[in-house]
Formats: structure tokens, C-alpha cells, sequence
């Protein structure tokens, strides 16, 4: 089968040709007609995780996919061969990931996809939406209450913003100029252009008496002080990249976490059925061939994405 791989950290991933892996127990083996691009996909490359777990190599990359399954393995009762299913795949100690042809997955890390919905648009759902749903969960935020969302132009900002404001939250995306009408179309009560200056200045000036919450998916340990500093007593911020220390936060009368997205078969489920009823809207800007993936993974890192990448592998 064909598989885009890296074989080493730091190294430009290439289409290999690998044997068609098969599912252990309590696994599944899914024919992938596409895979969903994401930022945690190249961190992997560059190591992002190499302290805290082993790598296998070659490393198939890719964490999100969409396809039929192949077969399963033994132990699998919730899925069986033919089923249209999406979800989270990769696996670095096995060096597994959705960047292929076949891919294997956790049967507790897929769901059934509805007919309705495409197999791109899946593939685009679960880290992103996932994590979008975990963040402002997290966050505990409730109607009337105001939320900024810094980094909305993306995937994952984007899904935060329609979450959030279907529970009747005020929420303010920062973004660019041209992206700007576009998150106001998803919910965002008000957009802050980044590139005129900082976002953090910009709402404390139109928020004086502070916000309260802040879901921060762009922010390094040494920027996210700006938005903590926004923050009205009690206030709540949660990073997408470990920034937050929630002791220092806890001692100014803050609260702050360090989340990532979990996805399970209830959640991937939900955020499907709200595609579906037309209440979660997810924007593809970049699709691409499985070849192209290096090209792909390089406009993410360049901050060129204004919604999500797919790759297109088999039939759609």
C-alpha cells in the first residue's frame, strides 16, 4: 500500500510502499479514502512527543481519516466489514497513522459515519472539531458569558467559535481581515485583527472590566501572559500547547489548563450529527492528492490554513 512516511525525527515525509498492516485485538482495519491534515502532525515530525513516548520508524503520519472498513480484528463487536466509519488513527509506538491507503485504528477511536456526510468532511472533523468541543467544555464557560478564542481562523478555532456560541456565549475570534466575515457568518460576536496590533491590547480596551475565559491555540509559555492578563477574577484560560501553568494562575485568583483533544466514539458521534443537522460548519480550504502531503503539511506550518487540509487517498 502506499504511505506517506518520515523515517526519522526531522526528516521530509515521502510515499513508501508498506505492507497492508493487520488489527490486533479491540482494532480495526479501515481502507482510507481520506485523512485529515493537522499542526500535531508535523510537531510529530519534529519531535514533539520523542521525550515521552518511543517512535516507531518508518513513522506512517497522520492522525485523522475516513473510509470502510477493511476487516477487524478479534474482540470487535461495534463495527464490521463494509461500515463507513472516520476517526483518530495514528500511533507512534506501532509508527501507525492515516497517511495511507490502509490504516489500522482503536475501535474506541472511531464512530459510524452517516451516508449524508462525505468522506473529506469527515476526515476534517476529529482532532479539530474534537478538541474544539474538549476546549470549551473545559473552559465551563455558559450563556452570557464572554469567550475569546485566540487563533479562530483554523480548524480547530473555527468549531470553538460555533460550539461556544450555540450555548449562547459572547465570543470574540481573533483573526486576519480576510477571515474576519466569515467567523462572524459562524458566531463570533466580534473579531480582533491581529495583524494591527496585539489582540491581547485590542480587547482589553474594549473589555475594561476583563472576560472570562480565554481558549488560546497559538500562544508559546512566554505570549499567553497577555491573554491571562485579560482575564476578570475567577476567569479561565486553556491551552492547546501547554503554555498555561495553573499553580501561577491559581495564585493570582485564575484558573488555567493545558488540554488536548480525546477523541471517543460519543463525541466523534455528536459532532457528526451536528454537521449533519447543518449546526457545526467545517470549511476544507486545501485538499490535496496523498502525494502531496509535504506540500500540505508546509502551508500549516506557514499559518496558511483558513480552515482545514484533507488529503484525498481512494474513492470518495
Amino acid at each position: 500500500m502506499r504511505a506517506v512516511v518520515v523515517t526519522d525525527f526531522d526528516t521530509e515525509p515521502r510515499i513508501d510502499d508498506l505492507p497492508v498492516p493487520e488489527p490486533g485485538p479491540g482494532e480495526v482495519l479501515v481502507r482510507i479514502a481520506a485523512a485529515g491534515v493537522n499542526p500535531f502532525d508535523w510537531k510529530v515530525v519534529e519531535g514533539a512527543m520523542r521525550d515521552a513516548v518511543t517512535h516507531a520508524f518508518p513513522l506512517v503520519l497522520g492522525s485523522d481519516g475516513a473510509g470502510t472498513v477493511e476487516r477487524v480484528g478479534p474482540d470487535v463487536e461495534a463495527f464490521e466489514s463494509g461500515d463507513r466509519v472516520f476517526g483518530q488513527f495514528m500511533d507512534v509506538q506501532l509508527g501507525r497513522g492515516s497517511y495511507a491507503e490502509f490504516a489500522v485504528a482503536k475501535a474506541s477511536k472511531l464512530a459510524r459515519l452517516p451516508d449524508a456526510l462525505p468522506f473529506d468532511l469527515a476526515a476534517a472533523l476529529p482532532t479539530a472539531s474534537v478538541a474544539a468541543h474538549d476546549f470549551v467544555e473545559g473552559t465551563g464557560i455558559g450563556p452570557g458569558q464572554v469567550l475569546l478564542v485566540n487563533g479562530a481562523s483554523g480548524g480547530v478555532g473555527q468549531s470553538a467559535v460555533q460550539l461556544a456560541a450555540a450555548q449562547g456565549v459572547r465570543v470574540i475570534a481573533t483573526t486576519d481581515a480576510e477571515t474576519a466575515d466569515y467567523l462572524r457568518e459562524l458566531g463570533a460576536a466580534e473579531t480582533v485583527d491581529f495583524t494591527e496590533g496585539s489582540a491581547a491590547d485590542q480587547v482589553r480596551v474594549a473589555h475594561p472590566a476583563g472576560i472570562d475565559a480565554v481558549i488560546d491555540l497559538i500562544s508559546g509559555a512566554e505570549e499567553i501572559e497577555a491573554f491571562a492578563s485579560i482575564l476578570r477574577a475567577n476567569g479561565v484560560i486553556v491551552s492547546s500547547n501547554g503554555a498555561v501553568d495553573p499553580e501561577l494562575l491559581a495564585y493570582r485568583g485564575l484558573r488555567g489548563a493545558n488540554l488536548y483533544a480525546n477523541a471517543n466514539p460519543a463525541t466523534l458521534a455528536s459532532l457528526a450529527e451536528a454537521v449533519e443537522r447543518g449546526q457545526l460548519r467545517v470549511r476544507i480550504d486545501y485538499k490535496v492528492p496523498l502525494e502531496d502531503a509535504a506540500l500540505a503539511l508546509g502551508r500549516l506550518m506557514e499559518g496558511k490554513a483558513r480552515g482545514k487540509t484533507v488529503l484525498a487517498v481512494g474513492a470518495q
